[in-house]
């Protein structure tokens, strides 16, 4: 609903509305309207649809003119709210028209959105070092092994505890944020048991609950329930058990 909109219907809301002409012994009319003309109110009974008249005297009018008050506050505060309703709608609208369509990962920044670049992630055992770039199993034998990041920090630093990022999937699968465990000179994404003869994998890592929001075919909203604490992170995208996932890496600094 736009603005205008929301105003007009306010304003069909105040002139529709039923107001109660309270009376001084406790009771009152339910009118549409009334006037206070000399030493009486008229009014329009709602229950014999005419106008009709009463001595002012009788009428506890200050209760009547508070409550009239009280409702037209409300509303007023209701058609703000869905004014600023439409507002955060029509700009997230237009900030996802802005997201690249090509797969991957954006930070929300400053009203810009910073791509992150794709860490080459490689999948670690005690004989050999795969290198993961795609949505593609790699060749694996039983045992255990590790997903791991080079280096002891992301060279992409984010500046607030509660960072916003919208993620495209290549495919449908998987999707979040994991802290990423230090090293010697490297970062564990993951931690792999990799079962005998069927080949299914296990994984193992440390989850960020976040917040998901689809906004578009394959493209999602996602930022964390709670706020970080200093650390090395990333945002991932995998398939459960077969040994796919894509990570794009970040750090948060206090």
């Amino acid at each position: 609903m736009r603005p205008l909109a929301v105003l007009l219907a306010v304003a069909l809301s105040l002139s529709a509305a039923t107001v109660k002409l309270y009376l001084k012994d406790g009771g009152y009319h339910l009118v549409r309207e009334y006037q206070v003309s000399g030493d009486r109110v008229r009014y329009y009974s709602i229950e014999r649809r005419e106008w009709e008249e009463i001595p002012l005297a009788l009428v506890d009018l200050e209760r009547t003119q508070a409550e009239v008050r009280a409702r037209q506050e409300r509303l007023r505060h209701e058609a703000e709210a869905l004014a600023q309703e439409e507002q955060a709608e029509r700009a997230l609208r237009e900030e996802i028209a802005r997201v690249p369509q090509e797969t991957g990962v954006y930070w929300i920044h400053g009203g810009q959105l910073k791509p992150l670049k794709q860490a080459e992630s490689k999948v670690v055992t005690n004989k050999r070092r795969s290198v993961l770039r795609v949505l593609t199993p790699v060749p694996i034998v039983a045992g255990k092994a590790t997903v791991e990041l080079d280096g002891a920090a992301s060279a992409y630093v984010v500046d607030t505890p509660v960072p916003e990022f919208y993620i495209r999937l290549a495919a449908d699968e998987r999707f979040g944020i994991l802290r990423l465990t230090p090293k010697k000179d490297a970062r564990v994404v993951q931690r792999w048991s990799i079962i005998p003869i069927t080949q299914e994998i296990f994984e193992e890592h440390e989850e960020i609950e976040v917040f998901r929001l689809q906004v578009g075919e394959g493209l999602y909203k996602i930022w964390p329930k709670q706020p970080l604490s200093p650390g090395e992170y990333a945002v991932v995208e995998y398939t459960a058990g077969k040994g796919n996932i894509q990570v794009w890496d970040f750090a948060y600094r206090r």
